[in-house]
């Protein structure tokens, strides 16, 4: 039976990752705690009380793609008049959709429409700013030339369902985002520093590997503490990437990936992600594994990678 007691030594906080998000331009900007349009201490756009002690915070670290959409009929008719006063002569449908929604001149439309996250081809979340300033991160995320390797990481709090009139008929939890991070896979994956001992073909692969898995596991949507540190570790920590690399290059496959909590925890919620690595020649398994804090909206390191013991 496996027991953390081995690694649960009382753990030095190395502080918040407050750099950008690897291989991204942060598209992102910092918001104010919460909107008072809806009352004073509420978020205007998910309706969330934050002094309620009912209304426990549900936050979100989510990786998907964010598309806009059309909640009325009306909207549409209107985006295709100001299409219409726009220049967008040789222009595809997604280069002149940009064009028309950059135009400072349009920001009406942006407020207008749905924005909505979808994660492995599922709607997930719609999204608002708590900053109408952060519009301008969903418009950049609309992307003139998008291409199925585009990713958009969404960080907030998770409010209510949608009503139907919100978004055409669309209910899915409302998302009050602070920050937005779009980029591609190939950038995030080229900006991770790679070991010089590491041949940089088999860096890449074992790198897109590692992310892929964790795109792709099943019902992570980015609202889970589990979810939530692993979704930051992929953004955020290069060396769980040099791990896996470093792992194949000693002829052992990945063979489990699990988040368990921390005994450390007390007052603050830390999650011990492990990494199992099995030999392909003698059936071997060793660990590895990473502390994150997951307590509040942005989960931070707490300890590095290092070997992790079974007792």
């Amino acid at each position: 039976m496996d027991t953390p007691e081995a690694n649960e030594q009382p753990a030095t906080q190395t502080g918040p990752d407050t750099g950008p998000a690897v291989g991204t331009s942060p598209t992102s900007r910092s918001a104010t705690p919460f909107s008072p349009q809806a009352c004073a201490n509420c978020d205007g756009a998910a309706g969330i009380d934050t002094n309620d002690p009912e209304a426990a915070a549900s936050y979100i670290y989510a990786l998907g793609r964010v598309e806009a959409r059309f909640p009325r009929p009306s909207v549409e008719k209107e985006f295709a008049q100001a299409t219409g006063r726009a220049d967008t002569n040789g222009q595809t449908d997604r280069e002149a959709f940009h064009a028309v929604l950059s135009q400072r001149e349009n920001r009406y439309l942006v407020r207008q429409l749905c924005w909505v996250l979808t994660i492995q081809g599922l709607e997930t979340y719609l999204l608002q700013p708590r900053d109408p300033v952060d519009y301008d991160s969903l418009v950049e995320a609309t992307r003139p030339a998008p291409s199925p390797l585009d990713i958009d990481a969404v960080i907030g709090l998770r409010g209510p369902l949608a009503p139907p009139e919100m978004c055409n008929g669309l209910m899915i939890p409302i998302v009050a985002f602070d920050q937005i991070y779009s980029f591609d896979r190939e950038a995030l994956i080229g900006a991770i520093p790679r070991p010089e001992k590491t041949a940089a073909k088999e860096f890449k692969a074992a790198a897109e590997e590692l992310f892929d898995r964790v795109m792709q596991l099943t019902d992570n949507a980015g609202a889970t503490d589990d979810h939530r540190a692993l979704n930051y570790l992929a953004m955020r920590y290069p060396a769980i990437y040099t791990t896996v690399a470093d792992a194949y290059a000693r002829n052992a496959s990945l063979t489990g990936v699990e988040v368990r909590p921390s005994r450390l925890s007390g007052t603050r919620k830390i999650v011990n992600v492990i990494c199992s690595f099995t030999s392909r020649n003698n059936d071997f398994t060793e660990k590895f594994f990473v502390r994150v804090d997951v307590t509040e909206e942005f989960p931070f390191l707490v300890n590095k990678m290092s070997p992790y013991y079974d007792r």
